[in-house]
């Protein structure tokens, strides 16, 4: 399987063939999705919840990101990675943005990085971009600033917000990145930007009129269920078939039914002289 560049990424959107990826955070699902033929992986900052338990994304850091970006890249070698740029990454300085961004680079061993917001980091996203780094935009439902819309919360419901994540999504592609991802807006509003802008248009809940899709992997393999956002399709239950394994496993290893014979190793020799090897050491441990 030979690595997609973003060359490849724009191919695909003249020739009209969709790009698929999903979120991965460790080298075993990564290896899996790279297996299947997944386009690209995010290493996304929703890791806060699927991987560590926490009730959003903001907890998620710098270190966290880039480890599991290292794990990832081992498991999916050939598989176009991107860094998701956690909360507090790139919102105090440009400065710290570049400087973020790069440890991304150079550290996690991705191929791009992706940044939430429009207007408001737009200058974050020129900066980066201009130190030659390829930039995911994100856009309309945009999980670190979910407490102040209020939760997580579908936008561009109406004509101003509309108004407001179609001039983030522009402000996004003139400030230089690469790719726009719309999430949570209705499909009207993402067909019109993907219609006007020359960029890879992704989303993830925002209808079917886009370059590609992405999805978690916890919604999408229905490994995390605390909550499944409407825009979703599980496409395995992996929570059910671990529940059920760990059952069985539990009530076997109670009633002695594992491991069995199959599941042993055996002995090399004659019974005797182990037989004679425990008696020795048994005598000498009793002394």
């Amino acid at each position: 399987m030979k690595k997609k560049t973003i060359l490849d990424l724009y191919k695909m959107k003249e020739t009209g063939e969709k790009a698929v990826w999903m979120t991965a955070y460790d080298s075993c699902f990564a290896s899996y999705a790279e297996k299947a033929g997944m386009d690209m992986i995010l290493v996304g900052d929703s890791m806060g919840m699927i991987v560590y338990g926490y009730e959003g994304t903001i907890p998620v850091t710098m270190d966290m990101s880039i480890n599991h970006c290292q794990a990832v890249r081992r498991g999916a070698p050939n598989t176009y990675i991107i860094g998701d740029m956690p909360f507090g990454s790139y919102h105090e300085s440009v400065e710290d943005a570049v400087r973020n961004a790069v440890r991304f680079m150079k550290e996690g061993d991705v191929d791009a990085i992706k940044l939430e917001g429009g207007v408001a980091v737009a200058d974050k996203i020129k900066a980066i971009s201009q130190a030659g780094i390829v930039v995911f935009g994100h856009v309309g439902l945009t999980p670190q600033s979910s407490a102040s819309m209020g939760g997580f919360k579908a936008q561009g419901r109406t004509t101003d917000s509309a108004r407001n994540v179609i001039k983030d999504a522009i402000a996004v592609y003139e400030a230089g990145a690469r790719v726009v991802l719309l999430e949570g807006v209705p499909e009207e509003v993402c067909s019109f930007v993907h219609k006007i802008l020359p960029i890879p248009v992704y989303g993830i809940g925002a209808g079917a009129d886009t370059d590609g899709q992405v999805l978690v992997i916890g919604d999408a393999l229905g490994m995390f269920e605390a909550f499944t956002p409407k825009f979703s399709k599980k496409y395995a239950e992996i929570a059910k078939i671990a529940t059920e394994g760990f059952t069985e496993y539990i009530k076997e290893v109670r009633e002695g039914s594992f491991p069995a014979p199959e599941h042993k190793y055996k002995i090399s020799g004659d019974i005797k002289d182990f037989e004679k090897l425990f008696k020795e050491i048994e005598d000498e441990f009793n002394k």
